[in-house]
C-alpha cells in the first residue's frame, strides 16, 4: 500500500498530509517531533529497584522497553543476579542478617522466660539468605518477561545520544537505539586507596556471600552500612571493632546517631575513634585468614596496629556513572562525586535522558525513593501524568542493633533553618515492656519530635530509637505528609502497651531540662 506524505514547514509548525489512514502511526510519530525510528521507546540502564519499577510501568503503558543490567564483579570476585543493590547486597540480606542477630538477643531474653536454645551456624544462615535472594532474582526475570520487557545481561555504554553499545560477559557487542533513556545504575562501595585494601579487604558487596564466618572483624567507616554490618556481626557473637574517622551517621541527627553508637558500645561493639587506616597486610591466608591493619590518628601522631580475620570497608559509595559513555551523550555529571544533576522531573540536561535513584545529585539514596521516582517518571513520559516524586519528609530506618527511625529534619538542620528560639523539641526515654522481664536496657530507647513554633507546632522532625523502628516510623511518615502537629499527636489515643505510643504522651521539652526517664507502663 502506497503512502504519500507531504511535509511543509511554516513558522515552525509541521503540516502533514496523510493520504491513507494506515499511516496513522508514522503520522503520530512525526507530529511528536520524532522523525527517526528507534529500536525501543525506552531503554533503562540498570536493573535495580528503580530501573525495574520504571521499565515495568512503561511496559504496562504499552511501550517497547529494554532493561540492561550487568554486575561488575568485586575485587574478590563476588557477583550476583538481577535486582540491584537492595535485593542482592543491601536492604534484603542486611535486614535478614539483622534479624538473625535480633533472634540471638531474643534467645538470651527467652532464657529468662524459660526457653533453651542452640548456637548459631553461619553457613546455614548464609545459604538461607542467598536462596531467598536467588528466588527474588528469578522472580524479577519472570516479571520482566511477563510484561514483555526485553532484559539483556550486558554492560551498557552510550556511543551517541540515542545509541548505546551493550557488551555481554563474553565480550560480544550489540548496538541499540531508543527514543528515551533512564539511567538507574546505582552505586558501588568505595575503597580507601591504601596498600592492601582491594587485595585483602571486603565490602558489603562481599559480606553477604561469604562462605565462612568472618571471625574477628574490623569495620572501617561510620556510615549506616558500617554500623548495620558491625551491629549484626556483633549480634552473632563476633569480636567487632568499628574504626571511625570523624562522626557517626553523617547527615543524620547527631543526638540520635550518638545514642545508637552508645548502645552498640554497651553491647559489645568496640569503637576506635578519630583513626584512619593507612595499610592492610596479610599475615596468613585462609577462610578467614589473618590481617594486620596499621592506622593513624586524625588528631595526633599516634599509630595503631591491630590483627583481624576480616576487614570490612564501609566508607561510602560511588555513583556508577564514570564508564557508561555519558560524555558521548552530552550528559552533565558532577566531576567530584559522579552524581547527575536533574530537574524536578528527573530530567538531565539532555532532554531525552533521565536519571533516578542513588546517582542523583542531592537526593535520597533509598530503594523506595528510586521505585517511586521510576514509576512516576514512566507515567509522566508515557501517560500524560504530571505527578512528581516528593523528596521531602521521606521516612527511613537505620537497622543498627537498636534501630533508628527518622523522618524530616535532624535537629541540627532544623535549628539552622528556623533558629533555636522558634523550635520546641519534645523528647522522652522509654523502656519497652518486652525488655522488662529480661531486665535489660532500662530507659535506653529514646524518642523526640521537633516542632516549628512558627507553624502551629507542626512536626518537622521525627526521631525514634528502639525496636521495630521501621514499622513505627512508617505510619508517622504518613502523618508528617499530612502536616501533623503536636496537638494532633496529643489528641491521638495510643495503643498500649507499645513503643510507638510514646509519641502521644510526650510532655517534656529539651528546653525545660525536665526528667525524661519513664518509671514503667
Amino acid at each position: 500500500m502506497n503512502v504519500y506524505l507531504c511535509l511543509t514547514y511554516l513558522r515552525g509548525f509541521v503540516f502533514l498530509l496523510d493520504v491513507e489512514t494506515s499511516s496513522y502511526g508514522l503520522l503520530q510519530q512525526l507530529l511528536g517531533g520524532e522523525s527517526e525510528v528507534y529500536d525501543y521507546d525506552l531503554i533503562v540502564i540498570g536493573g535495580g529497584s528503580g530501573g525495574l519499577a520504571c521499565s515495568k510501568a512503561a511496559a504496562n503503558l504499552g511501550k517497547k522497553v529494554m532493561v540492561l543490567d550487568y554486575v561488575v564483579p568485586t575485587p574478590k570476585g563476588t557477583s550476583w543476579g538481577l535486582g540491584g543493590t537492595c535485593v542482592n547486597v543491601g536492604c534484603i540480606p542486611k535486614k535478614l542478617m539483622h534479624q538473625t542477630a535480633l533472634l540471638g538477643t531474643a534467645m538470651e531474653d527467652a532464657r529468662k522466660f524459660g526457653w533453651e536454645f542452640i548456637t548459631h551456624n553461619w553457613e546455614t544462615m548464609k545459604t538461607a539468605v542467598n536462596n531467598y535472594i536467588g528466588s527474588l532474582n528469578w522472580g524479577y526475570r519472570v516479571s520482566l518477561r511477563d510484561k514483555n520487557v526485553n532484559y539483556v545481561n550486558a554492560y551498557a555504554e552510550f556511543v551517541e545520544p540515542h545509541k548505546i553499545k551493550a557488551t555481554n560477559k563474553r565480550g560480544k557487542e550489540t548496538f541499540y537505539t531508543a527514543a528515551k533513556f533512564v539511567l538507574a545504575t546505582g552505586e558501588r562501595p568505595r575503597y580507601l586507596g591504601i596498600p592492601g585494601d582491594k587485595e585483602y579487604c571486603i565490602t558489603s558487596d562481599d559480606l553477604f556471600y561469604l562462605s565462612y564466618c568472618p571471625g574477628k572483624t574490623l569495620v572501617v567507616g561510620a556510615s549506616y552500612v558500617a554500623l548495620e554490618c558491625g551491629g549484626f556481626l556483633a549480634g552473632l557473637g563476633l569480636d567487632v571493632t568499628v574504626m571511625v574517622r570523624s562522626i557517626l551517621l553523617r547527615g543524620f541527627d547527631q543526638d540520635m546517631a550518638n545514642r545508637a553508637g552508645d548502645y552498640m558500645e554497651t553491647h559489645g561493639v568496640k569503637f576506635l575513634k578519630k583513626f584512619v587506616p593507612v595499610k592492610v597486610e596479610e599475615l596468613e591466608a585462609g577462610t578467614p585468614g589473618r590481617l594486620k591493619v596499621t592506622a593513624k590518628s586524625t588528631e595526633t601522631d599516634e599509630v595503631f596496629e591491630g590483627e583481624y580475620n576480616t576487614v570490612l570497608i564501609a566508607v561510602g559509595r560511588d555513583a556508577c556513572t564514570g564508564n557508561i559513555g555519558l560524555d558521548k551523550a552530552g550528559v552533565k555529571v558532577n566531576p567530584k562525586n559522579g552524581k547527575i544533576p536533574v530537574n524536578d522531573e528527573e530530567q538531565t540536561n539532555i532532554p531525552h535522558i533521565y536519571a533516578i535513584g542513588d546517582i542523583l545529585e542531592g537526593k535520597w539514596e533509598l530503594t523506595p525513593v528510586a521505585i517511586q521516582a521510576g514509576k512516576l517518571l514512566a507515567h509522566r513520559l508515557f501517560a500524560g501524568s504530571t505527578l512528581k516524586c516528593d523528596y521531602v519528609n521521606v521516612p527511613t530506618t537505620v537497622f543498627t542493633p537498636l534501630e533508628y527511625g527518622s523522618c524530616g529534619l535532624p535537629e541540627e538542620r532544623a535549628v539552622e533553618l528556623y533558629g533555636q528560639e522558634n523550635l520546641e523539641v519534645f523528647h522522652s526515654l522509654f523502656w519497652p515492656l518486652e525488655y522488662t522481664v529480661p531486665n535489660r536496657d532500662n530507659n535506653r530507647c529514646y524518642a523526640k519530635i521537633i516542632c516549628n513554633k512558627l507553624d502551629n507546632d507542626r512536626v518537622i522532625g521525627f526521631h525514634y530509637l528502639g525496636p521495630n523502628a521501621g514499622e513505627v516510623t512508617q505510619g508517622f511518615g504518613t502523618a508528617m505528609k499530612c502536616g501533623v502537629t503536636k496537638e494532633q499527636l496529643d489528641n491521638t489515643i495510643g495503643i498500649h502497651p507499645t513503643c510507638a505510643e510514646i509519641f502521644t504522651t510526650m510532655e517534656v521539652t529539651k528546653r525545660s531540662g525536665g526528667d525524661i526517664n519513664q518509671a514503667g507502663c
